[in-house]
């Protein structure tokens, strides 16, 4: 700031006049943009002086500075169809259905995706196998089982839910346990009461001579009168979800769904259990593997996707990394049913990766709806035009289609929407209802498709027979 104090509203508008002689200076809202650079001007200035030109000009303070927004990147324009393709490529959704899986390959097909997410509902099969069969027609569980419990090579934690991941990445998890400890040393007294943390050397002790322990194994209930907190978990169970969390324990395997819990040591290799990272490369790696799994994002999506860091820390690594050399730049978005076009980070090899994505495949599959594809209701909506909710939590005479309804991905479509079960006692996959999106029929060509894919579900669940209820085609065209 200059020794004379700030400068007066008529200089300070005649050095913006200034400013505005050259192309930097970007004249649309006050919000940062994927592309945006911001500058310090080197005055201060007191709000509401000459405040009209401030607004009109994007110039604005943020403490001690007047900060003004350039542009110094064209957006690569990206259309709504060249987008849809890349994000089935990235999400493992393009190309000819893989051959014969093997533990390699379905190793290497999580790590494609960065993890895959768990989920203790069974409908048809449960979420996580759902999610790699409608990728790998020969996956079958057993091959998940292996990876996990014999190899070890994928651990159970948290990404924005419950989820598999490769144990390569564990150094990160590693980094966040001790990144998350305090906070989420708040969150369990708040959710649970302090009773907690009284209970954690015994429940370690136990680990250490007994082994492995489920849940169950600590019987004991609160004290009479004691606040139960959420879930009314007891403390023992609470110190052991507690202890997971923060990495001392890691799931060895699940048991009828439930955790079977062990000492971090006994469970996860040592090369990955010992890693260091430090924060830098921790940001990086988090920023950067959420954005070639996605694409094209925002802040937010980027720090959404692994659950590890904030919105400001994604939007900071961004603004770092755009321009010559770095790893991002900026996109226009096209968007579905003519919406308007959308500003947005990419990775910096977005054009090459377009191009070398294929054409997903003509045939139908049933989508899980706890898929990565459809996991961000937003986006979704934004590319395929596709509103879809999970209507488990909805009352039943609130819902619009079901309690767990799947989608159904044909190309570079969702066609539709189908409500079916695996019924065990009467050996069927039985199909009550099939929404088609409007505009989409039914043709006999796409039912064919769809009974095709049924009896590939029906199949890979051990179930005998494909049933279809009476006035099952709730909407057709």
């Amino acid at each position: 700031m200059s020794a004379y104090g700030p400068p007066k509203a008529g200089f300070f508008c005649l050095l913006a006049a200034f400013r505005l002689s050259t192309d930097a200076l970007h004249l649309s809202s006050k919000r940062a943009l994927p592309g945006d650079k911001i500058i310090p001007v080197k005055w201060s200035y007191k709000i509401g002086t000459c405040s009209r030109h401030n607004r009109r000009h994007g110039l604005w303070r943020r403490g001690d500075l007047a900060y003004e927004r350039v542009m110094p990147h064209t957006p690569l324009a990206i259309s709504a169809a060249e987008g849809r393709r890349l994000i089935l490529h990235l999400n493992g959704l393009s190309g000819a259905p893989k051959g014969r899986m093997n533990s390699s390959a379905l190793l290497a097909l999580i790590e494609h995706l960065g993890f895959v997410q768990l989920d203790s509902v069974q409908v048809v099969a449960r979420a996580h196998h759902m999610i790699l069969f409608a990728r790998a027609p020969s996956y079958r569980p057993a091959m998940l089982r292996r990876l996990i419990e014999k190899k070890c090579d994928l651990f159970e934690h948290w990404t924005h839910d419950a989820a598999i991941i490769p144990t390569a990445l564990y150094p990160y998890w590693r980094h966040a346990f001790r990144r998350q400890q305090g906070a989420l040393a708040k969150r369990f007294r708040k959710w649970h009461g302090p009773g907690f943390e009284d209970a954690i050397e015994r429940v370690l002790g136990h680990l250490q001579t007994n082994g492995a322990v489920m849940s169950r194994d600590f019987a004991s209930k609160r004290e009479p009168g004691a606040a139960a907190g959420w879930w009314e978990w007891n403390d023992g169970k609470t110190a052991l979800e507690f202890l997971w969390r923060t990495g001392r324990l890691a799931i060895a395997k699940r048991q009828g769904f439930q955790k079977i819990y062990d000492l971090a040591e006994r469970v996860i290799p040592e090369g990955p259990r010992n890693a260091e990272v430090s924060p830098e490369a921790f940001i990086d790696w988090a920023c950067q593997g959420a954005l070639q799994r996605l694409g094209f994002v925002t802040p937010g999506e980027i720090a959404g996707f692994w659950g590890l860091i904030t919105t400001a820390e994604a939007k900071a690594w961004c603004d770092g990394q755009l321009g010559k050399g770095g790893k991002v730049i900026p996109v226009e978005v096209g968007a579905a049913k003519k919406a308007k076009p959308r500003r947005l980070f990419a990775r910096a090899d977005i054009a090459e990766a377009i191009a070398a994505a294929p054409p997903p495949p003509g045939r139908l599959r049933v989508i899980n709806p706890f898929d990565p594809i459809l996991r961000d209701r937003k986006r979704l909506a934004r590319l395929f035009g596709f509103d879809f909710r999970i209507e488990i939590f909805v009352p039943a005479p609130e819902r619009q289609y079901g309690y767990y309804v799947f989608a159904l991905l044909e190309g570079d479509r969702l066609v539709g929407r189908i409500d079916m079960k695996a019924d065990q006692a009467k050996d069927q996959l039985a199909v009550a209802a099939l929404w088609m999106e409007p505009g989409l029929r039914l043709t006999p060509a796409r039912r064919k498709r769809l009974e095709t894919e049924l009896n590939r579900h029906r199949r890979f669940t051990g179930l005998a027979n494909l049933t279809f209820a009476d006035g099952f085609l709730k909407r057709d065209g």
